[in-house]
């Protein structure tokens, strides 16, 4: 791991996640929860520190009071020795807008990269769900003395189709073709029943990246996108490589799928919690040799209380943080952020619920998640009436409802 002490990492954080509304109301899309005591750019902060990336930018720009507390109170103290994860908002030193693009956003912080004297910048996003070793794609990227690297992963061709942006490689690899988005994908010159389609994690050497960056922020007809614009432009000019997915979920994972998700839409992130609960997941969370790390508010632990046979408190594979009470309800397939309580004869089932949330009693919750500081009264149902939900919720296309508080000039305190 000798290469990552010349390298820094660039976590694009700004993201206003619109196909995530209304979760992405009052939060940036990195901020959003996952598996009850997470936000989703924990796994990508985690992924850096096991990889030992340990010097990090995360630049953010929407909504992100939430995400850069958490940043300072779960990473910050990790600095030390000339380590650091540090939030950079935009600063408009070279630009007098926001960032445009993933290009655009490492390009307006462009002084702080030039600051560091670091040879290799890998640039990474801050909404996907993956466990991957960053160590290993830079020692690829330097054994072959690449430019750039781009990190690839094989999918099936109807998956990719519209979704992904496929890569085309020769037999050592090196980038020969890109597409953004194509409605008929390339398959992949290694395996023949996939394709290769972009993770959005890239190394470039920093003496490259600096007038890449310049050339492409005076295109007047970029979008100033690295997939878009970036990537086609370079790829005749210089050494473009592909690193193929290595899964450190791998070794846990009996299915042996390689597991990569962009939780940007609303049934996407959903289906990815409901994995976590299945007594075989996909994505791990309890794997000691990948651990991942969050902040947490010191709650007391989790409890379920009432063994009446009319009324007993229990969770069924679930997740249940600290701090929650199962009162008298029944919980199945679901979690369950911090300080919930779910009162007597409630039955819940897969269901994402966030921290300081109260079901009231006789309430039945399905197929819904339940934004922090909600209070529902009793005998509320959720999950059993489309059109009636539809009337009173945000309902995604599968059918997943999302409840939420009702708007607020002030965000509610994370350990009220």
């Amino acid at each position: 791991m000798s290469g990552m002490r010349d390298a820094i990492g660039v976590l694009l954080a700004g993201g206003q996640g619109e196909r995530l509304w209304p979760l992405t109301r009052d939060r940036a899309k990195p901020a959003v929860p996952f598996g009850g005591v997470y936000r989703i750019i924990d796994v990508t902060l985690s992924n850096c520190i096991n990889s030992d990336l340990r010097r990090v930018f995360v630049l953010t720009q929407y909504k992100a009071l939430s995400l850069n507390r958490h940043i300072r109170r779960g990473w910050s103290p990790l600095a030390g020795l000339g380590d650091y994860i540090e939030v950079l908002p935009p600063q408009m030193r070279v630009s007098q807008q926001w960032y445009q693009g993933t290009a655009d956003a490492v390009y307006q912080n462009i002084y702080s990269i030039g600051s560091e004297r670091s040879k290799y910048v890998i640039i990474l996003s801050g909404d996907h769900i993956y466990k991957m070793n960053y160590s290993r794609m830079l020692a690829q990227h330097i054994d072959s003395a690449a430019d750039v690297t781009v990190a690839t992963i094989e999918v099936p061709a109807e998956e990719a189709s519209g979704r992904f942006g496929v890569i085309e490689t020769d037999k050592d690899w090196r980038i020969v073709g890109f597409e953004e988005k194509p409605a008929l994908p390339k398959m992949s010159r290694h395996n023949p029943e996939r394709c290769n389609g972009s993770m959005g994690v890239y190394i470039f050497n920093t003496q490259l990246l600096i007038p890449i960056l310049l050339a492409d922020s005076e295109d007047p007809k970029s979008s100033h996108d690295f997939g878009k614009d970036v990537l086609p432009r370079i790829i005749s000019k210089h050494r473009v490589f592909a690193y193929n997915f290595v899964d450190e979920n791998a070794d846990e994972n009996a299915k042996g799928a390689l597991y990569w998700r962009d939780v940007g839409t609303i049934d996407a992130y959903f289906e990815a919690n409901m994995d976590l609960v299945s007594v075989s997941p996909v994505f791990n969370l309890y794997d000691s040799n990948w651990p991942l790390r969050t902040w947490q508010h010191q709650y007391p632990p989790a409890k379920f209380v009432f063994a009446d046979p009319e009324r007993m408190g229990v969770a069924l594979d679930s997740i249940v943080s600290g701090g929650s009470i199962v009162s008298g309800g029944r919980v199945f397939h679901s979690v369950l952020g911090c300080n919930v309580r779910v009162n007597s004869y409630c039955d819940v089932s897969h269901t994402i619920i966030y921290n300081h949330v109260n079901i009231g009693r006789h309430s039945r919750i399905k197929n819904a998640i339940i934004d922090r500081h909600v209070s529902l009264p009793e005998r509320t149902e959720i999950g059993y009436d489309a059109e009636a939900d539809r009337r009173r919720f945000h309902v995604s296309d599968a059918g997943v409802v999302v409840v939420v508080r009702q708007e607020s000039l002030i965000e509610e305190p994370e350990a009220a």
